[in-house]
């Protein structure tokens, strides 16, 4: 997947957005740096407006595509897998926060990302190969929209099954942001979704204090 270069408005949301949004596809960001964040990421402004980009099936099908989980939009999207597919990004912010406040996972949420993993599983396939013999092969990762929320699910369950990976789960640090993203660095010790929007923003705000300080000193 190609991801575009982060602007302000992965961050900041216009104050005259007209709401809901007709379709939320100018307004998915990629700071997660896991499918699965980037799926709870397409509720925006988690902390105010909870703000939906995942607003019709047409918008999931070009998400998906968009992620990296589907090479096509599907031809048709079920409205139920549109409802699943919320059920299941709200589902895995639930379990993304209890393990950033180290707090018990609900059981509830646990099982509904469990019974996606079964679409994540090897799907066989019987097709013809070389003159006509049938080959044993596996179905693509991109086979439907379910199947792709399947592999999604199952980067959420690597991710929230272990240790290590559970530890770097963050929520951006900004007080009007609610990226949540995965910390790659080194010493785990990321705080800001982006250097570029949160971060900037985050130093220039001291910089002001600062300067307002010795002013009045």
């Amino acid at each position: 997947m190609q991801v575009r270069e982060i602007t302000e408005q992965d961050v900041d949301l216009p104050e005259s957005l007209d709401l809901p949004l007709r379709t939320g596809a100018p307004y998915w960001y990629w700071l997660g740096g896991r499918p699965s964040l980037d799926l709870v990421n397409t509720l925006r402004e988690r902390w105010r407006r909870q703000v939906e980009t995942l607003c019709s099936v047409d918008d999931l099908g070009q998400w998906l595509v968009a992620a990296g989980l589907m090479e096509q939009v599907p031809a048709r999207i079920p409205r139920r897998v549109l409802d699943e597919a919320r059920d299941l990004r709200e589902a895995l912010d639930t379990l993304v926060v209890a393990a950033i406040d180290g707090t018990a996972s609900p059981q509830d949420a646990v099982a509904l990302v469990d019974d996606w993993l079964v679409f994540a599983g090897a799907r066989p396939q019987l097709v013809l190969g070389e003159h006509g013999v049938p080959v044993l092969g596996e179905r693509p990762a991109a086979d439907s929209p379910r199947r792709a929320l399947g592999v999604l699910a199952f980067d959420a369950a690597r991710m929230l099954g272990q240790a290590d990976a559970r530890a770097r789960i963050r929520i951006c640090g900004a007080e009007d942001c609610s990226a949540r993203f995965y910390d790659r660095s080194p010493g785990g010790r990321r705080r800001w979704c982006s250097m570029r929007t949160c971060g900037n923003v985050a130093k220039a705000r001291r910089h002001r204090a600062r300067a307002r300080q010795e002013t009045e000193g």
